[in-house]
């Protein structure tokens, strides 16, 4: 073990524990039981640090044996993280992080402080790290600190913000390659399907002839506005108060620091940062992320949409509509045997739910911000990111295990327009709509009844 001490006193620690006393209270303070910090938000803070170091490379020669462990400490941690490496990718302890770092990031997701804790994880880590490099063992802080190294001329402040601006830009360009492909075979499918004949429906009743194919282009013409919102919005984020520091007011950050921490956060993270125009204002107002939310709301909401017709058209396989036919996946039922239900459709349909939740989540926390900081951020960046990995990978299952997969069924199309009276709409232009209705009643909807009687009015008026 080892001893580590602040203001509030000592505690022990495992003797090779990465993480360091800030990071322990965080987890005995905040234990919830709920994940640990977004991983991607952990190594976009790690992507600050690391352009914070080499920028004081520059800057300050006399302590370049320090900051260029702590670079290497960046990129050792860097490294240590794989989308997916244990099966698991986004919030929770451990996910997709190498042995090393399995249990280095135990900052709780949710948590008071504004991103306090987390910032604190993310210095402790890489100042053990660091110390590593140097050949000397985890908590000799006087030779590499937390704070007064790896956090120089920083604050949670202005670190916190830029990560969740480097890591929901990444997630954002995964969703919207999966909504691009989504579109895409959304798009197959309206020209595969543009010679089924089928009843189109309003209020769930029937209507007009319609072509299935029309209706996957209508669903296709909803992901392109998806597409292009989750687009534009990326420029609002490319904004950051990194250099800001406590209030945007660079504090305790000189000027030629505030210049070159941006230009190599550019370089490491591939992305067009640009430094805020007011950075007071990238600090204290979060509406940008109430933005993102709400336009992943609106992807929740055309799939929700495009979920639930195609559970209503794959509905039966007798006793429902049956226009389309998914793909079995798995038994539907313990009771009822050869039953199979559409499970994916029904999974998009929950997760579009919980994103709906979580925009209300980013929303209100974002609302309660005060005067120059939201303390809050914790809850932002925990509810968009997860909406964000959860939107990403949906779309993806939703493409590959329900629409490439699903079949029309041409004769029920067929046969349930056959027996309509959809056709009865076309007539109205030339007999009014007073007379078809009549016609209609008349012949007590009987479609075949019906379209003799108005065919034979047409032709009277001819």
């Amino acid at each position: 073990m080892r001893v580590e001490k602040d203001k509030l006193g000592q505690r022990e620690l495992p003797k090779g524990a990465l993480y360091g006393l800030q990071s322990l209270r965080a987890r005995e303070n905040f234990a919830l039981g709920g994940p640990a910090t977004n991983p991607r938000l952990i190594l976009a803070i790690v992507m600050v640090k690391k352009a914070a170091a080499l920028t004081y490379l520059k800057l300050k020669p006399e302590m370049a044996e320090i900051n260029s462990a702590i670079v290497r400490a960046c990129d050792r941690a860097l490294a240590g993280w794989a989308p997916g490496g244990n099966g698991q990718e986004g919030s929770g302890s451990g996910a997709g992080w190498s042995e090393e770092f399995a249990g280095a990031f135990i900052a709780p997701a949710i948590q008071g402080g504004a991103g306090t804790s987390t910032n604190m994880n993310v210095n402790e880590v890489l100042a053990n790290l660091a110390l590593g490099e140097l050949g000397l063992p985890p908590g000799r802080y006087e030779v590499v600190h937390p704070l007064d190294h790896v956090n120089r001329g920083q604050s949670t402040n202005d670190v916190y913000p830029t990560a969740l601006r480097i890591a929901a830009i990444g997630l954002l360009r995964e969703l919207s390659q999966a909504c691009a492909e989504l579109q895409e075979a959304l798009q197959l499918k309206e020209t595969e399907y543009s010679g089924i004949k089928k009843l189109g429906r309003t209020e769930m009743m029937d209507a007009v002839p319609i072509t299935l194919g029309e209706e996957f282009g209508a669903y296709a013409q909803a992901l392109a506005r998806d597409r292009w919102r989750l687009y534009k919005i990326e420029e609002r984020l490319r904004q950051v108060n990194i250099g800001g520091t406590a209030v945007g007011l660079s504090d305790n950050a000189e000027k030629r620091y505030r210049f070159g921490v941006i230009e190599n956060l550019r370089q490491i993270t591939g992305l067009g940062l640009a430094a805020a125009e007011y950075p007071m204002d990238i600090t204290q107002n979060n509406d940008v992320f109430v933005e993102v939310s709400g336009l992943l709301k609106a992807l929740a909401v055309n799939l929700m949409k495009i979920a639930g017709d195609f559970r209503l058209m794959n509905s039966g396989p007798r006793g429902g509509l049956g226009e389309i036919r998914l793909a079995d996946l798995q038994t539907g039922s313990t009771i009822m045997p050869g039953k199979v239900n559409p499970v994916i459709p029904e999974m998009v349909i929950e997760v579009a739910i919980k994103v709906m939740a979580n925009d209300l989540a980013v929303t209100m926390a974002a609302a309660h911000g005060d005067f120059e900081l939201n303390a809050f951020a914790p809850l932002i960046a925990e509810a968009l990111l997860e909406s964000l990995g959860l939107l990403a990978k949906t779309v993806t299952v939703f493409r590959k295990n329900c629409l490439e997969t699903l079949r029309p069924n041409i004769q029920r199309c067929a046969q349930l327009l056959s027996d309509s009276l959809a056709f009865a709409t076309s007539y109205v232009p030339k007999l009014g709509y007073d007379r078809v209705a009549s016609i209609i009643e008349e012949n007590q909807g009987d479609p075949a009844k019906v379209l003799a009687v108005l065919k034979a009015a047409e032709a009277e008026l001819a």
